[in-house]
């Protein structure tokens, strides 16, 4: 027997079926289930069959989505989805070499891969970077946004962007803040690999070709709305958080509902028909409409990259923020209303005597900062502090790189709303 073939492996009253895997040690076999769980077996102590020789090509892997390649074709009748790929876990096949899962797929392979978005509209795939999402740094930011400006102009009705999920929430505030879309920007991506059962790749990239092609111009993550294939949920770009490290419905807009809801039976029932994709979307509030000129996208993605997120903790030292001197910009993440150890104060007041700009945001998941309640906060404004209001941390990081690059007073703009990332008011949403 090889890796690749397809075994039933007996051991006790135990039995496994699936793809015999690699091991790093003769006394054990890998066996890769149909689940797409990884299992170890003692191999003394087992009784193994050879299924099938070579069910799987260790050098090639395996499709994406075990489907055959759907055959896309030009129809002037459909309107013209972007996908773009950054790589991530929708765009990720099995090693059969190594047992791990890889991000290897082009934009073209998850069409072949996802059968269920052929008929929906006619497809260009463009490849910007095929990374781990952990890997993303501003360079591929300013890259996707020139890319989906490209698109735009070109001719797209909408832009889907396959991406990781880790960093997505990071690269969506990133595209909110540089691009001004007069079309669709959807950011999609799985939480789980297109081998298991509980993959939710298909049910997201079908919501999200189906949420580009709808009468808006957000820039939205389209992602589970539930742990249940029933909707996808739709969050603006600087609201949304990844709140689990592994539930489908990882996904959450911070401090209100989400944007809007996909039902994805009625999405996957719309096809073609561009009207029913509207109809398949519950929109809970405001949304941008799609521009009157659908090729002009304004673009600025020049980026400050000197700007960091510093997170306060009780009992940290002081010099644990050396690393900050210099720095153009730095967003703190403070306790509550936005406060810090008192002994850190002077150490801030350094940095913006310094040049650098300093904006708190709070650890908290809902509600807005206010340095003005506590005399802590009032020596954080006297040393110079601006406040951020609700931003979420990261998207404040996104936001002060940008306009610390593009505006002649970044400062007063971490207090004001650019793209949807701070709200006037917080409201109960719970």
């Amino acid at each position: 027997m090889q890796p690749g073939d397809r075994v039933r492996v007996e051991r006790g009253d135990v039995t496994n079926e699936g793809v015999l895997l690699p091991s790093t040690t003769r006394d054990h076999l890998v066996v890769k289930l149909d689940g797409g769980y990884n299992v170890g077996v003692d191999r003394d102590a087992a009784d193994v069959e050879v299924l099938e020789s070579g069910a799987r090509d260790v050098d090639e892997g395996t499709d994406a989505g075990g489907g055959e390649a759907s055959e896309i074709t030009f129809d002037d009748d459909l309107p013209t989805i972007s996908l773009i790929s950054t790589g991530g876990t929708i765009a990720s096949t099995v090693d059969y070499r190594t047992g791990a899962v890889t991000a290897q797929f082009d934009a073209e392979d998850v069409l072949r891969a996802v059968p269920d978005l052929a008929g929906r509209a006619n497809y260009r795939g463009r490849v910007v970077a095929n990374i781990l999402s952990e890997n993303m740094e501003p360079a591929i930011w300013r890259e996707l946004a020139e890319a989906v400006s490209e698109e735009i102009e070109a001719g797209a009705d909408g832009v889907v962007v396959m991406h990781g999920t880790d960093t997505m929430q990071y690269s969506a505030s990133a595209l909110s803040f540089m691009l001004d879309s007069p079309v669709p920007v959807v950011f999609t991506g799985s939480q789980r690999s297109a081998d298991r059962p509980s993959s939710d790749n298909v049910m997201n990239a079908v919501c999200a070709v189906e949420a580009a092609k709808a009468d808006h111009a957000e820039t939205l993550v389209c992602m589970h709305a539930s742990a249940s294939d029933d909707a996808c949920a739709l969050h603006r770009g600087t609201r949304v958080r990844k709140n689990h490290t592994s539930r489908r419905d990882a996904f959450e807009t911070v401090g209100a509902a989400p944007l809007g809801v996909i039902d994805y039976e009625t999405a996957a029932e719309a096809g073609a028909d561009g009207d029913a994709a509207d109809a398949a979307i519950e929109w809970r509030r405001e949304r941008l409409p799609r521009g009157e000129d659908g090729t002009d996208a304004d673009l600025a993605p020049d980026l400050d990259g000197d700007v960091e997120l510093a997170k306060f903790t009780p009992g940290m030292d002081p010099a644990a923020w050396d690393y900050l001197d210099g720095k153009d910009g730095v967003v703190i993440e403070g306790t509550g209303l936005g406060h810090v150890h008192t002994d850190l104060i002077p150490r801030i007041a350094e940095l913006v005597e310094d040049g650098t700009v300093v904006a708190m945001t709070s650890q908290c998941l809902a509600g807005r900062v206010c340095d003005r309640v506590y005399d802590t906060g009032r020596d954080l404004l006297d040393a110079g502090v601006v406040e951020a209001g609700d931003t979420l941390p990261g998207t404040a990081k996104v936001k002060l790189m940008w306009a610390l690059a593009n505006l002649s007073d970044p400062e007063a703009a971490m207090g004001r709303d650019l793209a949807g990332e701070l709200t006037e008011e917080s409201q109960p949403w719970r």
